[in-house]
C-alpha cells in the first residue's frame, strides 16, 4: 500500500489530516538524540519529555518498520512514530490505515507487517490465520477510547439516545425513519454513515450496541475513512454515523456527538468519561500486536519500547489526539510484557 507523505506539517496538523482518513503515513526521522544508555525506549514519564529516544546511546539504529490496521488506533500510532523518527532519522516507520480486520488477514497474519492496530482484540479465526503462517505476537494496550456516534449540527432532536434506540437504527433489519425511533420524532428517512465491516470499530459496536444475533444493517455508507462519515453527516440534516472519539475531538465544530443512555441517564462521550467507565458501553481499550519475529530486530524492539513509554503521556494521547493515556501501573504492566518478549525473541 503506497504510503502518503506529509511533509512540513505540524504534529496538530498531521493528527488532523491522519484523522480526517489518510489511508497511509510514511515517516523518517531528521535528528538524533543522545539516549541514557538503559534501552528503555525513552523516559515514558507522561509529562510530555521526549527524551530518550532509541535508549543506545551513540548507537544509530536504522531499519524500517511497517504497520497496518485499525484506523482509530492510526492517529495515536503516528503522533509517537512521528517524535520517534524525528530521534531517529535511519528508521522509517511506514503506516497505513486498514481496519482492524484487514490488517490482520490482509498482511499481519501472513507476515507482511511488524505491528498490526486493533480496536478490538484479535478473533479466533485472526489467531488461526497467524498460526499457519508461523506468526506469534503479543498484545499490548495503546489507549482507551470513547466510540462516538455523531448527528447533524442541526438535529436538535435525537441528541440523546438509549442503547435499544441506537441498535434499532444499525441491527440486520433497521428503522428507516426517525418516528420509527420515538413517535415524536419527525417522519424523514435516516441517512447512516458507519465503519466498513473490516473494521474493529464495527465488530464492537455490533457486538456492544445490537448484539452479534441482531447483525448490522446493509443499509448505510461503510467506510474506513472517518472524514467520509463526517461529511456525510455535515450534509444531511437526518443523517447519524459512528466512529472513535479521536476525529471528533479534533473536530468538534463539524457535527454533533449523541449522548448515550445505557439504564443511568445520557452520558456524553469525552476523555473523562471514559476515563471514569461512565461512557457505558461505548469505552474500549485500543490495542497494537507487534510480531514476535519482528520484536528480534533491534530497531523494531526500540520503537515498542518507544510506543509503550508514551502511552501515558497526556501531551500526545489525549490534548493532541483525543484518548484515554494508560495509566502509570498499566503502562509499566505493558512495558515488562514487552520486556519479557522481546528477551525471548532475541
Amino acid at each position: 500500500m503506497a504510503p502518503s507523505h506529509f511533509d512540513g506539517l505540524t504534529r496538530r496538523n498531521a493528527i488532523k489530516a491522519i484523522g480526517g482518513g489518510a489511508g497511509a503515513l510514511a515517516l523518517a526521522g531528521c535528528t538524533e538524540t543522545e539516549g541514557n544508555g538503559n534501552g528503555n525506549g525513552g523516559s515514558g514519564n507522561g509529562d510530555g519529555d521526549m527524551s530518550g529516544g532509541n535508549g543506545g546511546g551513540s548507537e544509530s539504529l536504522s531499519g524500517e518498520i511497517s504497520i497496518a490496521g485499525s484506523s482509530t488506533v492510526f492517529p495515536l500510532m503516528s503522533a509517537i512514530a512521528e517524535e520517534y523518527s524525528s530521534e531517529n532519522p535511519d528508521v522509517s516507520v511506514d503506516i497505513s490505515s486498514t481496519g482492524s480486520g484487514g490488517g490482520f488477514s490482509n498482511f499481519f497474519c501472513v507476515g507482511e507487517t511488524d505491528f498490526n492496530n486493533a480496536s478490538r482484540p484479535i478473533k479466533e479465526e485472526e489467531q488461526n490465520l497467524c498460526s499457519e503462517n508461523d506468526v506469534e505476537y503479543i498484545e499490548l494496550i495503546a489507549a482507551t477510547d470513547a466510540l462516538t456516534v455523531v448527528i447533524n449540527n442541526d438535529n436538535d432532536f435525537a441528541t440523546e439516545m438509549t442503547v435499544d434506540e441506537l441498535a434499532q437504527i444499525w441491527q440486520e433489519d433497521p428503522v428507516q425513519t426517525w418516528d420509527e425511533v420515538r413517535d415524536e420524532w419527525p417522519n424523514e428517512e435516516i441517512e447512516r454513515y458507519g465503519a466498513a465491516d473490516t473494521s474493529g470499530t464495527f465488530d464492537y459496536f455490533v457486538e456492544n450496541v445490537q448484539g452479534a444475533e441482531a447483525g448490522h444493517t446493509d443499509d448505510y455508507q461503510a467506510t474506513e475513512q472517518d472524514n467520509t462519515i463526517a461529511q456525510g453527516v455535515e450534509g444531511n440534516e437526518y443523517a447519524i454515523g459512528y466512529f472513535g472519539f479521536a476525529y471528533w475531538f479534533q473536530n468538534q465544530d463539524q457535527i454533533t456527538p449523541v449522548a448515550i443512555d445505557n439504564g443511568n441517564g445520557p452520558v456524553e462521550p469525552s476523555l473523562d468519561t471514559a476515563a471514569s467507565g461512565e461512557y457505558q458501553p461505548l469505552s474500549r481499550p485500543l490495542f497494537t500486536y507487534p510480531s514476535m519475529s519482528s520484536l528480534a530486530e533491534d530497531h523494531v524492539a526500540d520503537f515498542a519500547r518507544y510506543f509503550v513509554s508514551q502511552t501515558d503521556n497526556e501531551q500526545i494521547v489525549a490534548e493532541e489526539v483525543g484518548y484515554v493515556p494508560a495509566t502509570q501501573d498499566v503502562k509499566e504492566e505493558q512495558m515488562q510484557k514487552l520486556e519479557d518478549a522481546i528477551e525471548e525473541a532475541q
